[in-house]
C-alpha cells in the first residue's frame, strides 16, 4: 500500500486564534499529517467576513505543534513581495524544524490584491508572476546570493539567511489543465486539484502525467493531492441528512458530496472512497471536514478511517 497522508484544514474564517489553536493541538494528537490554511485576505464570500492572515496562523501553529507538517492552500504567488515571502517562509521553516509545506496559486479574488494596493493582471500574466515567483523562492533558499530581474520578480543581490532546514516541497494548486498543470509538471514537488473540480480528478491526473511526459519527468516525482470535503458519520443514515445540508450550504464551491468521488456516508463508506482515489494514484488528502466544531467529525476519521491506511 502506498503511504497515505491525511492533512486538515483548521479554523480559520469567523473563528478566534483560541479555536484555532485548540484545533490544531488536538489534530495533530489524533495522529493528521499535516494542518493547513487558506490564504486569503478577506473571506470568500464578502470582505465584511473575518479571516485570520494565513502566513501570521502558519507562524503561529508551528510554534505550538511539534510533529506535523503545516502549508497554505494557496498563498497567490502576486500578492505579496515575493522576495519578502520568501524570506517569511524560510523563518517559519525555522520554528517549525523544518515542516512547511509552501502552497502557492495563482490567484482569483481581484479585490484582496487591489484593496491592498497590489496590481491583479490578467491570468496570463499571473502564470508567468507564479513561474517567477517560483523561481526566486527556490533560488533563495539554496543559493547564497540571488539577483533576479523578471517581467515581474525583481532582487538584486539578495540574501535569505537562516535558510529554511529542510528544501521546503512546494504544492502547486489548480486545475487548469494547458498552463497550471504545465507548471506543475514542471515544479511542483506536490500537485493538489481544488474540490470543486473533485469530479474530473482521473482526467485532471491524465494531464499531468501528459506535460510530465512531454517535458521528460517521471510523473512519480509529484504527489497527486485532493483538496476534499469529507462529510462522516457513524452510519450512511446519519450520514445522509448532513450531504443534503452541505450541498445547500457550499453548492459546487467544495464539490458535489453526492459526486463519484465524494468522500462522505459512513466510516466504511468513506474508507472506500479513499481507496478509489488510491487506486487513481492520490495519495494524499487535504480535508476540510463538515459541521461547525470539525474536531468531532475528525475524530471520528482519525479512530475509524485513518487506521486501514496506516
Amino acid at each position: 500500500m502506498p503511504t497515505v497522508h491525511f492533512g486538515v484544514t483548521i479554523p480559520q474564517i469567523k473563528r478566534t486564534w483560541e479555536e484555532a489553536s485548540t484545533a490544531a493541538r488536538e489534530f495533530e494528537a489524533m495522529g493528521f499529517d499535516s494542518l493547513w490554511v487558506c490564504d486569503h485576505l478577506y473571506g470568500p464570500q464578502s470582505p465584511q467576513i473575518p479571516i485570520l492572515e494565513a502566513w501570521s496562523l502558519v507562524s503561529a501553529v508551528a510554534a505550538i505543534t511539534s510533529r506535523v507538517e503545516i502549508g497554505t492552500l494557496v498563498t497567490p504567488a502576486g500578492m505579496r513581495n515575493p522576495a519578502h515571502l520568501g524570506k517569511v517562509i524560510a523563518t517559519i521553516d525555522n520554528i517549525a524544524g523544518g515542516r512547511i509545506i509552501p502552497g502557492l496559486g495563482a490567484g482569483w479574488m481581484p479585490r484582496e490584491f487591489t484593496d491592498f494596493g497590489v496590481p491583479f493582471p490578467p491570468i496570463g500574466q499571473r502564470m508567468r508572476q507564479l513561474r517567477e515567483t517560483i523561481q526566486l523562492l527556490r533560488a533563495m533558499w539554496s543559493e547564497p546570493e540571488v539577483t533576479l530581474e523578471g517581467e515581474f520578480v525583481h532582487a538584486r543581490n539578495l540574501v535569505c539567511e537562516p535558510k529554511p532546514v529542510r528544501r521546503p516541497p512546494l504544492l502547486i494548486g489548480g486545475a487548469g489543465e494547458k498552463v497550471l498543470l504545465r507548471v506543475a509538471a514542471r515544479h511542483a514537488d506536490i500537485w493538489n486539484n481544488l474540490a470543486a473540480h473533485h469530479h474530473a480528478l482521473p482526467r485532471k491526473i491524465e494531464v499531468l502525467r501528459q506535460h510530465c511526459a512531454d517535458i521528460g519527468r517521471a510523473p512519480a516525482e509529484i504527489t497527486i493531492s485532493q483538496q476534499c470535503l469529507v462529510i462522516i458519520a457513524p452510519d450512511d443514515a446519519a450520514a445522509g441528512p448532513m450531504i443534503e445540508t452541505a450541498k445547500k450550504i457550499f453548492g459546487g464551491h467544495m464539490g458535489d458530496p453526492t459526486g463519484p468521488l465524494a468522500i462522505a456516508g459512513s466510516p466504511a463508506r468513506v474508507r472506500e472512497q479513499i481507496q478509489r482515489h488510491l487506486e487513481l494514484g492520490c495519495t494524499m488528502f487535504v480535508i476540510e471536514f463538515f459541521g461547525r466544531d470539525t474536531r468531532e467529525p475528525a475524530r471520528l476519521f482519525a479512530e475509524t478511517v485513518m487506521p486501514h491506511f496506516r
